[in-house]
């Protein structure tokens, strides 16, 4: 659930998705959760995610946005959720200038 790019391991607005985390996805270790300083995630969601997702503390926020993290009780599995991205003011302008150019609307009389 996190908010990538065209290309793996860069976020829009060309910043590289290295948000620290204390999560750490895993096949080699069991399950654990001790939150607020280490949690051992299975790699992959299980069946019981979809419904058994519980947050696991208030939103943060950094220069990228606002994050919370999730965790399944049942098999482990955690993500952190992007609830709100922080816009890129310069891509943004960038963007608008560019589309601006490049989009004609034509008209009938």
């Amino acid at each position: 659930m996190r908010a990538r790019g065209p290309f793996p391991g860069v976020l829009l607005g060309g910043q590289t998705d290295t948000m620290p985390t204390i999560v750490t996805d895993t096949d080699q270790q069991p399950p654990t959760n001790r939150y607020p300083h280490r949690i051992a995630s299975p790699p992959r969601a299980g069946d019981c995610c979809f419904s058994e997702m519980e947050w696991l503390d208030a939103p943060h926020r950094d220069a990228r946005g606002v994050y919370q993290d999730r965790r399944c009780p049942r098999c482990g599995f955690a993500v952190r959720v992007i609830l709100h991205e922080t816009p890129d003011t310069a891509l943004g302008n960038s963007l608008g200038e560019d589309s601006a150019h490049s989009v004609v609307r034509n008209v009938p009389e």
